[in-house]
C-alpha cells in the first residue's frame, strides 16, 4: 500500500480554496497531451471482433473538431426474453485494464455465454480521456459521478440513452475499473484543486476489490467474483483503519458505496446485480496481463451467478 505524501497537497492550477472556472479548467486542458490512440487500440480490436459480434455505435462524443465514436457490441444469439448483462469499461479512460479487459473478455471469453444471456459490451466509455490517460473528460467534469439526469459529461448521457432503450431487462451490470498510484499523486489533488477543496492522502490498496451498492447489496454475487479473480490475483486486504479508500470492509475485498446518490456507473440499469471492479496495476504483485485477466474472470464469474440464480 503507498500514501501519498505532503508534497503532494498543493496542485499548479487554481488558487487553494477556490473552485476552478473557465479559465482553470481551460488551463487544465491545454496540458492534457493525446498519449495512446483511441482508433489504433480500442476501434481497431473492435473491428475485428466485427466478424463474430453485432458492432454498433450508440452516439459520438465531440469536442471541438474533434469527435470520437461510441461503439457498443452485442452478441449476435441476442433472445428476447433472456437475461441482459451490461458490460462497461474505460468510464475512467485512464484506467487501461477496464478497456482491455472488457476486449478480452470478447475475444477469449464470450463465446460460451452467447446461447445464455444477452451480452452487450461497452469497452470504453470514454474515449477522449482513454488517449489523454485522464479520469476527467474534456470538461474536468469526471463522468464515473455524472451518471444521473441530465448528466453533465456527454459520455454518461450518452450511455445513460442506450441503458433506458432496454430498460427492465438487465440482469447484472458489471462494471471495470482501476485504482492506481496516479490516484493520488495526480487525480485526487486535481479534484481537491478544481473543488477548492483541502487535498486529504489515503492509502492505495494493494490489490484487487470490488464495490457494491449500499442501497441494494449482494453479498454471494460479490463474493463469487472475488474467489473466481483471486485465482488470477490477489485481493486488496484491509488498511490500517480497517477498510479500503476510507470505506469499511463489509467482506473479503468487498466494500459498499450509494450508486445512485453519488452518480456512478452501476446505477444506471436497475439490475439487481451490479458491482465496480478495481485492480491495482501498479502492484509488484501484478502484472498488466494480470490486470487485464482479472477483469475478463469478473465478468465470467459475474455471468456464471446469474445464470446460476440465488446462492
Amino acid at each position: 500500500m503507498t500514501t501519498a505524501s505532503a508534497s503532494h497537497a498543493f496542485y499548479p492550477i487554481g488558487a487553494p480554496g477556490q473552485p476552478w472556472g473557465l479559465a482553470e479548467v481551460a488551463q487544465w486542458r491545454a496540458a492534457q497531451r493525446r498519449q495512446r490512440s483511441h482508433a489504433l487500440e480500442v476501434m481497431g480490436p473492435i473491428e475485428r471482433l466485427g466478424s463474430r459480434f453485432d458492432v454498433q455505435s450508440y452516439g459520438e462524443v465531440v469536442y471541438g473538431e474533434e469527435r470520437y465514436p461510441l461503439p457498443v457490441l452485442r452478441n449476435r444469439t441476442w433472445v428476447a426474453g433472456r437475461p441482459v448483462v451490461l458490460i462497461t469499461g474505460g468510464v475512467h479512460g485512464y484506467e487501461t485494464s477496464g478497456v482491455h479487459g472488457a476486449l478480452r473478455f470478447l475475444d477469449q471469453h464470450a463465446q460460451a455465454y452467447e446461447n445464455r444471456v444477452n451480452l452487450l459490451v461497452v469497452p470504453c466509455v470514454s474515449p477522449w480521456a482513454y488517449e489523454r490517460v485522464q479520469r476527467w473528460n474534456h470538461d474536468a467534469i469526471d463522468p464515473n459521478r455524472s451518471f444521473r439526469t441530465p448528466s453533465p459529461a456527454q459520455e454518461s448521457a450518452a450511455l445513460i440513452q442506450l441503458v433506458a432503450t432496454l430498460k427492465g431487462q438487465f440482469a447484472a451490470h458489471i462494471d471495470l475499473h482501476e485504482t492506481t498510484d496516479t490516484d493520488e499523486s495526480e487525480f485526487h489533488p486535481a479534484k481537491s484543486a478544481r473543488d477548492g477543496e483541502v487535498f486529504e492522502p489515503c492509502t492505495i490498496p494493494d490489490g484487487f476489490y470490488l464495490v457494491d451498492d449500499t442501497e441494494n447489496p449482494q453479498p454471494a454475487f460479490q463474493q463469487a467474483i472475488i474467489t473466481a479473480v483471486e485465482r488470477v490475483t490477489h485481493i486488496a486486504p484491509a488498511d490500517a483503519q480497517g477498510g479500503i479508500i476510507g470505506s469499511p470492509l463489509v467482506a473479503h475485498g468487498v466494500i459498499r458505496y450509494a450508486l445512485r446518490e453519488l452518480g456512478l456507473c452501476t446505477n444506471i440499469t436497475g439490475a439487481r446485480y451490479t458491482t465496480t471492479t478495481e485492480v491495482y496495476p501498479d502492484s509488484s504483485r501484478a502484472t498488466p496481463e494480470q490486470c487485464d485477466a482479472a477483469q475478463a474472470a469478473a465478468v465470467c464469474a459475474a455471468i456464471e451467478f446469474v445464470l446460476q440464480g440465488d446462492q
